[in-house]
């Protein structure tokens, strides 16, 4: 609900909007002859979750591909697991894999595979030596090929890394092990993916917007579209199939063209808008890609001890993409996991309010994982909404404490409590498809910072269950510029709502993972019933 009023007994929707709210019998005098009545019957109904940031259309590849995903949300906890998994889904979809001339999979984790490392274009092999096999990392900034996906799209000991990308090498020689970093990844993974026709893609979009509606989002992102992605996205909603709203965020410096057209605005068109930009500055944390001030606390073999990630965006680029976005009014997201990417993002932001004067453009960082406490009070300075990522305590948080950055920084990654402290508003997202869009998931991460080994991973930054609430509807309604429709359930906004097996507010903090979601319901209409 909202501060002033955080409880109710009842709510009345007409035309998928709420009509009243407050107590039965409030309500019940708006009660005509052709009211259908809902008990919930100890149920819980809350505002649909709005996404702060993530891919439905990556959602929907994640969807239709290979699940590489460890324990608890799936079976590739080794190499060998892993190729299991992409022989036995290559047999079921043996019509896809003729049609497409690919097997695809996504989200394997060196950090959970038993070994300990990404696997070789040689075990990649061991799935087929006769059709590409890719990958793609938990992150989404790294992936995985054999030899015939390298040899379709030409990569050789003769390739060399693009800017703010690496292609990984063996020992001792130039030739490509088949891992692929960032830019490098979206080199190779573009044009093999390319051969998805027009079904393919309106498939994988209807099915990452329903897998969102399973988890009670009623409005989600594409947190970075590129290439035919908005064009594929435009068709599905105007062919009806997007079951909740979806804002999009072209890539500025690789989709230019697709901002400042006609679905550019605050307004959807058949459940879809394009919210404003989007721009990457480095990579991710679990992959040791990040782009941080100090080196990582275990160095990736064959780095030197200085290494400190990658940054993907160069800085002039950075600063004139923000300029132009200021200059405009458009909302700009900045992808920015380590302290150094946000240092840059935060100059960007700076320098486009000397020239274009302040306002309210609501800005977004999106992650902030290594986010320092004194970069807090100049993301207040400057006007800069955060959208972290506690959900990384969840499932990388030993990872991060152990190999990425070490105990004393580990202990800081997304640090709401320096949000809070200051009485800022903040997201919490799950970056789908680096993690499923699991609303309970990212719930219980913010609540208890619990990590998969049970420890807490930064005490200080836990967050009431109130306030995590919060930051996955009205707060995030807010980052959208989509508060005055959306995030609570109040008279005149949609009828956006999910439903719960039980109490968010009373259940045991460390419970609320095991609560589920019973029904998702967009402007009155149920999109998902479990």
């Amino acid at each position: 609900m909202n501060d002033a009023a955080p409880t109710a007994e009842a709510v009345a929707v007409r035309g998928g909007r709420i009509l009243a709210v407050g107590s039965r019998a409030q309500v019940e005098a708006t009660r005509g002859p052709g009211t259908r009545m809902v008990n919930l019957e100890g149920r819980t109904m809350l505002p649909g979750f709005v996404d702060p940031h993530g891919h439905v259309v990556m959602v929907g590849l994640q969807a239709v591909g290979a699940n590489l995903l460890a324990a608890p949300d799936g079976e590739a906890n080794d190499i060998p697991a892993l190729i299991r998994i992409l022989r036995e889904w290559a047999q079921r979809n043996e019509a896809a894999v003729r049609r497409y001339g690919l097997i695809f999979g996504f989200g394997y984790d060196d950090s959970q595979l038993k070994e300990r490392r990404h696997p070789t274009r040689e075990e990649l092999d061991q799935v087929s030596t006769e059709v590409p096999v890719l990958i793609i990392h938990t992150s989404s900034h790294l992936a995985a090929a054999n030899s015939k996906a390298l040899e379709k799209v030409g990569i050789t000991a003769a390739t060399p890394d693009p800017t703010g990308g690496v292609f990984r090498r063996r020992d001792g020689s130039r030739e490509p092990n088949g891992v692929m970093e960032e830019n490098a990844m979206i080199a190779a993974a573009g044009p093999l993916l390319g051969a998805l026709d027009e079904p393919a893609w309106l498939s994988m979009i209807r099915a990452g917007s329903e897998f969102y509606a399973s988890f009670g989002y009623t409005t989600c992102q594409e947190g970075r579209a590129m290439g035919p992605t908005l064009a594929n996205l435009a068709k599905a909603a105007d062919r009806g199939l997007l079951a909740v709203d979806v804002v999009a965020y072209p890539d500025i410096l690789g989709a230019a063209d697709q901002l400042g057209g006609a679905l550019h605005g605050r307004s959807y068109r058949n459940r879809l808008r394009v919210g404003g930009a989007k721009i990457s500055l480095d990579g991710s944390p679990q992959g040791k890609t990040a782009w941080l001030s100090r080196p990582y606390h275990v160095i990736p073999e064959g780095l030197p001890p200085d290494y400190r990630g990658l940054q993907t965006a160069p800085t002039e680029a950075t600063i004139a993409a923000f300029s132009r976005c200021y200059e405009r009014g458009w909302q700009i997201m900045a992808h920015a996991n380590g302290d150094a990417a946000i240092d840059l993002m935060i100059a960007a932001a700076r320098e486009a309010t000397r020239r274009h004067g302040p306002g309210d453009r609501r800005p977004v960082l999106i992650h902030g994982q290594t986010l320092r406490e004194d970069q807090v009070d100049q993301l207040r300075e400057l006007g800069i909404f955060p959208a972290l990522f506690p959900m990384h305590t969840f499932y990388w948080g030993d990872w991060h404490r152990d190999s990425v950055l070490g105990p004393e920084r580990a202990e800081n990654i997304s640090p709401t409590g320096w949000l809070m402290s200051r009485g800022m508003m903040f997201t919490s997202h799950h970056d789908a498809p680096v993690a499923r869009p699991d609303s309970m998931r990212v719930l219980s991460a913010t609540v208890t910072r619990r990590s998969r080994s049970g420890d807490i991973i930064g005490p200080r930054h836990r967050v009431p269950v109130a306030t995590a609430l919060k930051a996955m509807t009205i707060w995030a309604a807010h980052q959208h510029f989509e508060e005055a429709a959306k995030g609570s359930i109040e008279v005149g906004k949609l009828a956006d709502f999910v439903i719960l097996s039980g109490n968010p507010m009373t259940v045991d903090p460390e419970r609320l993972a095991d609560l589920k979601v019973t029904q998702t319901i967009k402007e009155g209409t149920s999109v998902h019933r479990a």
